[in-house]
């Protein structure tokens, strides 16, 4: 049975929860910042759902909970930042506040990020960049989880892409936040804590054949094929290449060169100042018309509104803040765990 939970006192929880494995008071709470960033907004696959992984990643070493992030090398619009395998979120929120700085003085800021991990929902980032009047882009890699159309084993990432832009006052940030296969890896984990089946166009199992079961799920396939394929190779090129940090290559050919280090992530992260270019209020209004214009089409039988990208997440935003986040019996079992390593007070229940 799934049960509901108060997300404030999740977002607590899990805070507590990353202090106990040895992160900084504050450092934890950025995570539990960006992982109740998804959950609120239905995007379950990149929220608490993963705190098993993330602690166990913790307890090994491969994310890192007292990390050495330095700057590599700065340039007027630009800087090149070593995460040292830190959380996801703790480095990535660092760095946007300096693209962000970058912009607002250069007009554009750009920070390639090496050795992350696990960042959370790109979305995020943008998102931040563009409540500070900023347009803003984010794109993360990995070692290869989905395959070529023509492939029956992984030869790249299913590299996710957010775009944000400053939004209409009342509605906020218009936000795209997308991988480049059909579905998302943690969705796959999600479906597996609910007892659910995947469709069969999602993975490949360990055979290289489509499988319905997430637990026999290895490979992702590509969204358009060789569309979501080209931009994952190409994102690849843009992040570890020129990071001197490739994750691709080595994976495949690690009888010649060794395998890439398990967990490790590149990405960057661009930030465009809108007002070099004009106004920001008339900017807002831009957006703010583009979305009624797209709202207006006329819609197909059956269809009752046409939506534009994040438009379901916010809808979930208002009703999880209101009835609280829904917990599926697996995601619940993960929590429990948790609580009983680290002795903390379960969320509260709604």
């Amino acid at each position: 049975m799934t049960i509901r939970v108060d997300g404030k006192d999740l977002e607590r929880f899990t805070a507590q929860a990353f202090e106990g494995v040895g992160m900084s008071r504050e450092d934890a709470a950025t995570e539990a910042r960006v992982l109740l960033w998804a959950n609120m907004r239905g995007v379950d696959s990149h929220g608490v759902a993963r705190i098993e992984a993330y602690l166990a990643a913790a307890d090994s070493g491969s994310m890192k909970v007292k990390p050495n992030i330095r700057i590599l090398s700065e340039r007027a619009a630009a800087i090149y930042i070593e995460g040292d395998h830190a959380f996801g979120p703790v480095v990535t929120d660092f760095a946007v506040g300096l693209v962000a700085d970058k912009a607002k003085q250069a007009g554009v800021g750009w920070a390639l990020i090496r050795n992350t991990t696990h960042q959370g929902a790109m979305g995020y980032y943008t998102e931040q960049l563009a409540l500070r009047g900023l347009a803003g882009i984010a794109v993360v890699t990995n070692p290869p989880n989905m395959a070529h159309p023509g492939s029956r084993a992984a030869g790249v990432h299913n590299s996710p892409i957010s775009f944000a832009v400053p939004g209409p006052e009342d509605r906020g940030p218009l936000v795209l936040d997308m991988a480049t296969s059909i579905a998302a890896f943690g969705k796959v984990m999600v479906a597996g804590d609910k007892g659910e089946s995947i469709p069969d166009t999602w993975a490949l199992d360990e055979h290289g054949d489509p499988t319905t079961d997430p637990a026999a799920a290895r490979t992702l396939r590509p969204a358009g094929e060789y569309k979501g394929y080209g931009l994952a190779l190409l994102f690849e090129c843009f992040t570890g290449l020129m990071a001197a940090n490739p994750l691709v290559s080595p994976n495949i050919l690690s009888d010649k060169t060794g395998p890439a280090q398990p967990g490790a992530q590149n990405s960057f992260l661009c930030a465009v100042d809108v007002t070099m270019f004009g106004d920001l209020v008339d900017y807002r209004q831009e957006v703010e018309d583009l979305i009624r214009a797209e709202k207006s089409l006329p819609r197909q039988d059956g269809v009752e509104e046409i939506f534009v990208p994040g438009d379901p997440e916010l809808r979930t935003l208002q009703e999880r803040t209101r009835d609280g986040v829904p917990m599926p019996p697996g995601t619940w079992a993960k929590i429990e765990v948790a609580a009983t390593r680290f002795g903390l007070e379960l969320p509260r229940q709604v």
